[in-house]
């Protein structure tokens, strides 16, 4: 997420210069090339949701912050409020 505030104005700025028509040529090719200089985790697209416990990023739960395995383990020792196991 640091990367992505760190170069966020600067990316935005080069692909509204990009999405630009009346750019040349070589004013596009320039542009496309700062463009792919900047970091590649600077991407919003990159960011993924990880467990703030584990870092794991498969099963998260964004409600909780936390993966599944770690919600589960929070759950049976009853940290979390409201969460109870399911019985029928």
């Amino acid at each position: 997420m640091h990367l992505v505030e760190k170069h966020g104005e600067r990316r935005r700025a080069l692909k509204s210069k990009l999405l630009n028509l009346e750019v040349s040529d070589d004013a596009f090719f320039k542009t496309q090339r700062e463009l792919a200089l900047l970091p590649r985790n600077s991407s919003p697209v990159r960011v993924r949701n990880r467990c703030s416990i584990t870092g794991r990023a498969r099963g998260y739960f964004g409600k909780f912050g936390v993966s599944r395995l770690t919600l589960r383990e929070f759950a049976l020792k009853g940290l979390l409020p409201g969460v109870t196991k399911a019985s029928w």
